[in-house]
């Protein structure tokens, strides 16, 4: 068995790596997203965390439909009108985007908080201001369903 001290690199390498997978500045839980403060803010575009972002209730039946129309809306200028990028955004439709390495919470943190760029070159992403979180559910139902259709769960 390894001693203590074997395993440090290994345990500090692992804490580096899932850092650089975090999806938003400054957060510590999943919950972020529901609960981000008014002074937290994207430092790259200034841009401000949304103060009224709430998850949708547990119970809630997100609507790939409405996710659709609700992405064309908000999200299509940065990432595609099938989400599979642009030269200002990443493809959502992507392995990186899976749900065993980007769950659906990181979805919705990144709509309130932005993102820090960290898997590809486009930048960071402010906060999508006037989404809400039960619209971000329906956009990641939206999300998922294509990946599902190609291959990608």
């Amino acid at each position: 068995m390894p001693t203590p001290v074997r395993l440090l690199p290994v345990v500090c390498l692992a804490l580096l790596t899932l850092a650089a997978c975090s999806e938003a500045p400054d957060s510590d839980t999943g919950d972020a997203a529901a609960q981000a403060p008014a002074s937290e803010s994207n430092a790259a575009s200034g841009s401000t965390a949304q103060l009224d972002y709430s998850l949708p209730p547990e119970d809630f039946a997100a609507d790939p439909e409405a996710g659709r129309s609700l992405f064309r809306s908000n999200c299509m200028q940065c990432h595609g009108e099938e989400a599979r990028g642009t030269d200002q955004g990443p493809p959502l439709i992507h392995r990186i985007y899976e749900p065993s390495h980007h769950p659906d919470i990181t979805f919705h943190r990144a709509v309130a908080l932005g993102v820090h760029q960290h898997h590809w070159e486009f930048g960071e992403m402010p906060p999508v201001s006037g989404v809400s979180g039960e619209d971000t559910a329906h956009i990641i139902a939206w999300i998922r369903q294509e990946q599902r259709a190609v291959g990608i769960d």
